[in-house]
Formats: structure tokens, sequence, C-alpha cells
């Protein structure tokens, strides 16, 4: 089947971050700091900007970032909606209520995406359950590939940083898994992903491309962020701040490839973004935006280009990095 992800401009738009704060039991697992005046704006200004691709998740917000997306891009025709499911919830309290994947949540959780989105059909699906294993992900695969025949979603594909667990399914043979979303950065290469998407005919989405703001610089001061916030939690997997503030490991590796990012006349994050274009045509990136001007310097990434070979090597030459299979694994 066709990918129409295989078309789309390169940078599309993380929505975690709009769907502002909600809460697994006590800990905070959104953004803090929106405003869905500046979050509409920003979907707007990415938009303007020849953003096509919005990725989200119904957990997102308990709902409310598909919510948003729905209220702006509705009637868009050419906005390629991607979109996740797995973590159930209670949109009231804004808590998660555990993980799901059965059939029938399945089918639901599809419908109340849609409803939200203001939408006939998503056209990418995708499991939101990183470390599920491959033999409770087939079953789930399976009312996919079901609901891909109905009409009701485009395509589907995965949120994980196993590649063996892609391969398995790849080797199953769906007609319409078409991506993987992963994190990755110039901080947290993913080769063996890489490796793993091209051998498998499958699109790269790029999950933190910015490592969730540390990568844009503004945390570099000492800046901290808000209360109610994911980046005050310090779970294994959360690498890139602790305690509300950059890690100060993450930042020392920063300042080592700063100047070669910013080649060219590009700001830090458009660097950021360029040295994954320039990684494989096969990634694309979906950096977050909470405002207009975020938005847009994002978006201007794409009229740089990917960051030239030279450029590429020096980075590899300078840049100290964990193993791949010793990089924390997202949530």
């Amino acid at each position: 089947m066709e990918n129409i992800l295989t078309k789309a401009p390169r940078i599309g738009m993380g929505c975690w971050a709009i769907g502002g704060p909600f809460w697994s039991g006590e800990k905070c697992v959104g953004y803090s700091g929106t405003n869905d005046q500046h979050s509409l704006a920003a979907i707007e200004a990415a938009w303007d900007a020849g953003v096509r691709v919005f990725d989200t998740a119904a957990v997102y917000g308990a709902g409310h970032s598909e919510t948003l997306l729905g209220q702006t891009l509705a009637h868009r025709d050419d906005a390629i909606i991607l979109s996740k499911l797995g973590h159930s919830f209670n949109a009231a309290s804004k808590q998660m209520t555990g993980d799901r994947y059965d059939p029938d949540y399945v089918r639901d959780s599809v419908a109340h995406s849609r409803a939200r989105l203001k939408r006939d059909h998503i056209h990418l699906m995708q499991i939101h359950l990183n470390d599920l294993s491959v033999e409770k992900a087939r079953p789930l695969f399976d009312t996919l590939e079901k609901l891909r025949d109905e009409g009701q979603i485009g395509a589907y594909g995965w949120s994980t940083d196993f590649p063996d667990r892609v391969d398995a399914i790849a080797a199953a043979d769906y007609p319409g898994f078409t991506a993987v979303q992963c994190a990755m950065n110039v901080l947290i290469d993913a080769p063996a992903m890489g490796k793993c998407v091209a051998s498998h005919n499958l699109t790269q989405l790029i999950r933190s491309p910015l490592g969730m703001g540390l990568l844009t610089g503004k945390f570099s001061d000492g800046q901290r962020v808000g209360e109610n916030d994911v980046r005050q939690e310090n779970d294994n997997w959360q690498h890139y701040f602790f305690n509300g503030q950059a890690n100060e490991d993450r930042l020392k590796q920063l300042e080592t490839v700063r100047d070669l990012l910013t080649t060219g006349g590009r700001t830090l994050a458009q660097g950021a973004l360029c040295w994954l274009l320039a990684k494989s045509p096969r990634t694309l990136p979906i950096p977050g935006a909470k405002n207009a001007k975020q938005a847009e310097e994002n978006a201007a990434a794409m009229a740089f280009g990917p960051l030239d070979a030279a450029t590429m090597a020096k980075i590899e030459k300078t840049i100290q990095r964990l193993p791949e299979d010793k990089n924390p694994r997202a949530a």
C-alpha cells in the first residue's frame, strides 16, 4: 500500500505539549504552561509554515490535544493526522487508568479519537505501548488491520524503541504497518532502529527530536520548568531533565556540538532537526510547540534542509554518546 508519509513535508508537529497536564496517580505526565489560544495559534502557524503532519495521542491531555486539533484542522483535507492508543484514561479527572489493548477497547478508542478529531478516518493510528510484547501486540495489529479494511484508519504503526519487536511484527506481513515512532536526537542516536525501518520500508517518526526542549538551548542557563510538568519527574526514561532542570551531562554534550549545529544561520533547535533530516530520507521529526513562535522556528528547518556531510562527520567525531542499548527507554 502507498505510505502517505513518504510524500509529506519532512517536519511535523508533535502535540503532546498542547494537551496540557494530565496525571498517572500523583505524577504529572503532561506539560505545564499551556494556553489553548496559544496552542491553537501554534497549530495555525505550523500549518501556514508548510507543516502537514500532526502527531497526537488519545491520552495527551486526556483527549484535549485531539480536541484542539479537531477544532483547527477538521476541514483541512490535506492535514495528515497521526494518533495513538493503548493508555486508557478518565477525561474528567485527567487520570490515566491503565494499559488497554483488547479489541473492544481498540475499536472504542479509534471511534472516540475520530470524534474528537472530527474526522471520518485517521491517517495513521499507532500503538502507544513501547514495551508491549510481540505476543500481546499481534492481536492488536489484527484489530488495526480490520479497522483499516473498514476505512476507519488509513494505516497503523508502533511507538516503540525495540527494533527486535518491530522485526517480528513486520515479518508477519501486516499490510497496513507503515511507520515506527522512536526516540532519537543528536544526543541519542538509534542506528539499529534506522536499519530496521529501512529493511522493512517503514517511515521513522522521531519523537523527542529536541530532547523535550533541552536542545532548544533555553534551559542552558539553569531555567526551571513549571510545576505540573512531566519534566519535574525523575523516572528512569526521563533523561533530559532532573528535578525540573536540564540534565547537566546532556548540556555538556550539547555544548560540544553547538557551533556545528548552528552552521548556516540555523538556530540550535533547527540544527538539531536538520541533523535528523540528514540521517536518513525516512526520518520525519515531530517536534512539539506550545506557541506560534516555536512552531514557526521548527518548520523553518525544512528550508535549511539537512546538515551537509562534512558537518555531520564532525559532529560524530566530537560528541560522546551512550551505546544505543544503554539509552533509557521512553515511556
